[in-house]
């Protein structure tokens, strides 16, 4: 059994949010993959995408019902990071709580570490 902690943790409202994207997808799906890219004016997005397999060095995290791939150039950007789901009046979308953020532009498109 591994005891190491989940490269990633998924809440409630994130794991439905995905199963729901999964299931109207249309095909079958491996999961999900999250990765980083340069982006905004503080350096770095979060990236999602369907993952119709898994490859070798993706981070797999299965929580809650649910397969979460991080793309193996994220993983160090991501680690300890909680990925929500949250609906407004004006936006929804996913969320990421992640502790190795050092900033966040002001409309939180992006992040640097």
């Amino acid at each position: 059994m591994n005891d190491r902690p989940l490269a990633l943790s998924v809440t409630d409202a994130a794991a439905e949010r995905v199963k729901a994207l999964l299931a109207s997808r249309g095909k079958p799906s491996a999961g999900v993959r999250i990765g980083v890219r340069s982006k905004g004016c503080s350096g770095l997005s979060y990236t999602l995408e369907f993952a119709d397999e898994k490859n070798d060095f993706d981070e797999i995290v299965e929580d809650k019902g649910v397969t979460i791939m991080i793309d193996p150039k994220a993983t160090l950007f991501i680690l300890g990071t909680e990925m929500d789901y949250v609906e407004d009046t004006l936006e929804s979308g996913f969320v990421f709580s992640n502790p190795n953020e050092k900033g966040r532009c002001g409309c939180g498109e992006s992040f640097h570490v």
